[in-house]
């Protein structure tokens, strides 16, 4: 079996990787929205072709959008920071559907749960393609679900995580679930400033077991660390479809002073880890099931039915690999930043964090801790996390669907070939929706009188064959946790020195997910009785670090 070394180099060369990451500056070098008059005439010259080779005017017009430049068309306007914010003021301006190019290349911005579901769900036969994202594609993610072009082989690994991943699949995980759950609950009373490094070791925690069947014990697990990286790479990588090299792949091979390559040379100077990922928790399950110490897994299921085959087509390993490696990158991801949003939001909430904890003492008690058979009993719970999901998207634009034919809609033409971006984060925002939509309330969705009777937000996980397959199982990752936190811990301001209240503006991170960057707070037992409910727990064994 192949081995690697991802926990053998010097802890103070894995610190300084990180580092790299966590330093704000790191990033000052990189491409900004400042384009100068030199480098709109070469990408000017680079996509006059392009605009010579549109099609004739079609007879019906294409959706409205903001006024765009001669030749470059929208290059210019394409915002490369808070993109679903400036997205969502054009759907504001012009409405739902909104039509953007630059040198040939097409992008509708659909701002509607209605438009949505009506292209990316109802019309999914020729809108469930994917464009060609050159960044994600150099970082080594070409052939993972989410990037696969529509076709057999994008049928082929859904499948594999559809049946393992559904709701009544995914009961069987609940165990595993709760008692991390519990475990992180405790770590974080003990060392409430690492908060977010503990969300990150809880989310991996659980993908791990469920698509490889081993178990974490510690944060600082090699497999830990590579997630952890990995989720800060997704996060510093742009938004899919609208960097300049996924706009314009040629870029790709230009020098690195070159003006728009940055995420080109960023994407392939960490694409290792990825690679990494793909294959070390891989060789593992491969390892466990000849020692004969296997559990129960997602890549073992389908591992084991190598066993039985004289030759093994390569494209089919490759295929398990990509399912194994999908389901930690996304789903450790998505349930680690939401699960910081939901911490951002009780700080800042408090009444809400109140409401909860009375809920909770009301059904539950304080001599026992929450289980997934008390959801239920815990509607204002329930409608707390289902808030988390709307108040903040953490996949505000998700990846980019792929128009396959010319499309009329609305009276309106969607060129073959557009790029059709969900925006989760202004469908949020809507206000003929939600009322006070950036306002954090969960009564929003509790039936009337009692609340607004309001839907709950059904965006947060994509649209149509697209859709995120893994939804399920991340949804009770985040309700068991919060649940759990606000059974036995207070959220509330940090405080400084001399005890005045520490004030802060939450900043978030920019790249397919958006989670908010380390903040400080205070995490505190809610009483000693729960400490000793926790302590009581016959958890699994704790590790240095916990």
């Amino acid at each position: 079996m192949q081995e690697y070394a991802v926990s053998k180099p010097p802890t103070t060369m894995w610190h300084q990787e990180a580092l790299w990451f966590r330093t704000p500056s790191v990033f000052s070098h990189e491409f900004t929205s400042m384009i100068t008059t030199t480098h709109i005439a070469v990408f000017s010259i680079l996509g006059l072709l392009a605009s010579y080779l549109l099609r004739t005017r079609p007879r019906f017009p294409l959706p409205p959008g903001p006024r765009a430049d001669p030749l470059i068309g929208h290059l210019r306007s394409i915002p490369t920071k808070d993109e679903a914010k400036v997205f969502h003021e054009w759907a504001q301006r012009y409405g739902d559907v909104v039509y953007i190019h630059a040198l040939g290349k097409s992008i509708v911005v659909v701002d509607s749960v209605d438009v949505a579901i009506d292209l990316l769900e109802k019309r999914s036969a020729i809108y469930s393609d994917r464009g060609r994202f050159t960044v994600l594609n150099l970082m080594g993610f070409e052939v993972t679900l989410g990037m696969l072009p529509y076709g057999q082989r994008f049928r082929r690994q859904r499948r594999m995580l559809h049946s393992p991943l559904t709701s009544k699949a995914c009961f069987k995980w609940q165990g595993v679930q709760t008692n991390s759950a519990r475990r992180l609950a405790k770590a974080i009373l003990e060392n409430s400033h690492d908060y977010d490094r503990l969300f990150g070791w809880f989310s991996t925690t659980v993908i791990v077991k469920v698509a490889y069947g081993f178990d974490i014990e510690s944060e600082e697990d090699e497999y830990v660390k590579l997630s952890d990286t990995t989720s800060l790479l997704l996060s510093h990588s742009g938004a899919p479809g609208s960097t300049l090299i996924d706009l314009f792949p040629i870029l790709r091979h230009f020098p690195s002073w070159f003006p728009g390559t940055h995420y080109a040379h960023f994407a392939r100077k960490w694409r290792y880890v990825v690679l990494r990922l793909l294959d070390m928790p891989y060789e593992r399950t491969l390892q466990a099931m000849a020692n004969g110490d296997s559990t129960p897994s997602i890549v073992g299921t389908y591992a084991k039915r190598f066993q039985d085959q004289d030759v093994v087509n390569e494209v089919d390993v490759d295929d398990v690999k990509n399912v194994g490696m999908v389901s930690l990158t996304a789903g450790a991801e998505t349930t680690w930043s939401t699960l910081v949003v939901f911490l951002l939001a009780m700080l800042q909430n408090p009444d809400a964090q109140k409401r909860a904890q009375a809920e909770i003492d009301t059904v539950i008690g304080t001599d026992t801790l929450p289980e997934f058979s008390d959801r239920a009993s815990l509607p204002y719970v329930e409608c707390l996390v289902q808030e988390v999901l709307r108040w903040y998207p953490v996949v505000p634009l998700g990846i980019p669907h792929r128009c396959m034919e010319d499309n009329i809609y609305g009276g309106m033409f969607i060129p073959k070939g557009s790029l059709v971006i969900a925006n989760a984060r202004g469908m949020s925002l809507r206000e003929s929706t939600y009322a006070n939509p950036t306002e954090f309330n969960p009564s929003r969705f509790l039936p009337k009188p009692e609340g607004n009777g309001e839907p709950f937000f059904s965006s947060a996980f994509g649209f149509g064959r697209r859709i995120c397959p893994g939804r399920h199982l991340a949804y009770s990752s985040v309700w068991i946790v919060a649940t759990t936190i606000l059974a036995t811990s207070n959220i509330s301001p940090a405080v400084d020195g001399t005890g005045k209240e520490v004030k802060f503006e939450p900043e978030f991170m920019d790249g397919i997910t958006s989670r908010p960057k380390p903040f400080p707070c205070s995490i505190t037992p809610r009483s000693k009785h729960a400490m000793k409910v926790l302590a009581m727990e016959h958890l699994m064994p704790k590790s240095p670090d916990m």
